[in-house]
């Protein structure tokens, strides 16, 4: 992610329980996933991504994805939500 405001114009889910649900309701576009999260929490996302067919992208940190989502601490995941 080289831009920072990239995801604050998008209607996006921020975190874990939000972020599943979208995944599951079929909702996400694309899910973004910080390499530095909680892989016990991380790995559920990466699977449900791949059983529904949802585009995985990952992120150096969890600070930087919260950044780009324009909140003031860091993320583990986020989901770009369907137009």
């Amino acid at each position: 992610m080289t831009d920072d405001s990239g995801l604050q114009n998008a209607q996006i889910k921020i975190g874990t329980k939000q972020t599943v649900k979208a995944v599951e309701l079929g909702q996400a576009a694309e899910v973004f996933v910080a390499e530095d999260g909680d892989p016990r929490i991380t790995s559920r996302i990466v699977s449900l991504c791949s059983k529904h067919g949802v585009k995985l992208t990952y992120v150096d940190t969890m600070q930087h994805l919260g950044k780009a989502c324009g909140i003031q601490v860091g993320a583990a995941m986020a989901a770009v939500l369907k137009p």
